[in-house]
């Protein structure tokens, strides 16, 4: 059997999965309940100094279905934990003492001034815990008042406070970066020059995801009104990986540990974090949804795929990806492939040629011989894979690589030196100053 422990920045715990800060960690039946579940880890939702922090005692959550009522994305506008620092405190330290084999880190956000960290980084260190988390990604509530993600946007600031709990902490220092911003690569950079110990992302992303065409305002509605709030769940994994992937292959952050975040929710998502780069994994939304004992399913299925690949522990195949992550200019423009239609398979829908016909090359026939039938036209098969994508049926058509591809120009196989568009010859710029 694969051994699916783990050891994030001296860290250990019995797997990789751990409960991101988040309403499943704002108090203590909670996380036991989740540790008892067979989670790795928590992260306690997060600690301020601030006794003012109120929530909203309406709807919290707004979600984007699909159509089989799949929970697709949620949103919520719920603030920092609104329990008293003390309570909070408390319930961490009898935790850990009880729990002494599980990850226990402690999410913290204060205001911008170095004496407010002071205070509360050492009055969490008493509690035992292993670690902390700044919370530099927060989108909505906090950031107006100056914290969350109003810090993460500022690289500056996330190098600022990152250096003072460095300096007044022994705990190690886990940076949770903002995706609201145009650079993420920038943030980490600023957290790895503050001396953090790993970065984690991706928090929530800004967002309304829809309006109440009766009341006229966002949703969630609170009593008539409706605020911007941020974004989970399986909807935003796209976004997490790359952030991930870009950070990992930064010549300026290589070998900063990583926590993924981000729409996982199923083994195969985490293990995709982690051949991007990702240490571990952190989960909210698949857990509000499903339950903590979902927690089953991630690491049964994770050590399942490390035995039939052969992998023995974590750490050979975190990063394993990233090598194959590049820039389009560095793309293969030899390599060519096309769709292929499995007949036998084919239900005869023709959404396939109707999305290529409409919206694409031309590609796949409607009719053979009088016949309803689907076929590739070879000659007209860009490789697109778009048939591939809306094809209702699982492998009815898949993409056959084929010869190394010509220029239609010259007739020729593609000049590897024109890898970059921006000097290939069949680039309309390319082709004006060449003439």
């Amino acid at each position: 059997m694969a051994d699916i422990s783990s050891n994030f920045l001296g860290i250990k715990s019995p797997n990789p999965f751990w409960l991101a800060s988040a309403p499943p960690t704002d108090k203590e039946y909670n996380v036991v309940r989740a540790y008892e579940a067979g989670w790795g880890g928590v992260v306690w939702k997060t600690l301020g100094e601030n006794p003012h922090v109120v929530n909203v005692n309406g709807p919290r959550y707004g979600a984007i279905h699909g159509n089989d009522r799949r929970l697709l994305g949620l949103n919520n506008i719920e603030l920092i934990t609104d329990r008293s620092l003390e309570i909070n405190l408390e319930e961490i330290t009898r935790v850990k003492k009880n729990w002494p084999d599980r990850a226990l880190i402690v999410s913290l956000m204060v205001p911008c001034e170095e004496q407010n960290w002071i205070n509360i980084l050492k009055r969490v260190e008493e509690t035992g815990c292993d670690g902390i988390e700044l919370n530099f990604g927060c989108p909505h509530g906090m950031s107006e008042r100056g914290m969350g993600a109003a810090v993460g946007q500022v690289p500056e600031y996330v190098e600022m406070v990152t250096r003072w709990c460095k300096t007044h902490s022994d705990l190690p220092v886990i940076v949770k970066l903002t995706p609201n911003i145009s650079d993420v690569r920038q943030s980490a950079r600023a957290a790895h020059r503050g001396g953090a110990d790993a970065v984690s992302l991706i928090n929530t992303i800004n967002s309304i995801v829809g309006v109440d065409l009766d009341l006229m305002a966002p949703t969630p509605t609170v009593d008539g009104k409706g605020t911007h709030g941020g974004y989970c769940g399986p909807a935003v994994k796209p976004i997490a990986l790359n952030m991930v992937a870009e950070i990992a292959r930064d010549p300026e952050t290589q070998g900063l540990p990583i926590s993924g975040i981000g729409g996982i929710t199923t083994w195969k998502d985490a293990a995709e974090f982690m051949v991007l780069g990702s240490g571990n994994v952190q989960v909210c939304t698949a857990a509000m949804t499903y339950g903590f004992k979902i927690v089953t399913e991630l690491a049964e299925g994770l050590s399942n795929w490390m035995d039939e690949k052969g992998y023995s522990s974590l750490d050979d195949f975190v990063g394993q990806a990233v090598p194959n992550v590049t820039d389009w200019k560095y793309l293969n423009l030899n390599y060519i492939a096309k769709a292929s239609i499995d007949q036998d398979l084919c239900i005869k829908c023709g959404r396939c040629h109707i999305a290529c016909e409409d919206t694409s090359h031309q590609a796949i026939t409607a009719t053979v011989d009088g016949v309803r039938k689907f076929e590739v036209i070879d000659d007209e098969c860009v490789g697109c894979n778009l048939c591939v994508s809306v094809c209702p049926v699982e492998d009815c058509i898949s993409m056959v690589q084929m010869t190394e591809g010509t220029d239609p120009r010259t007739n020729k196989p593609i000049d590897p030196s024109y890898a970059n568009w921006t000097t290939h010859p069949n680039n309309p710029s390319a082709i004006k100053a060449a003439e």
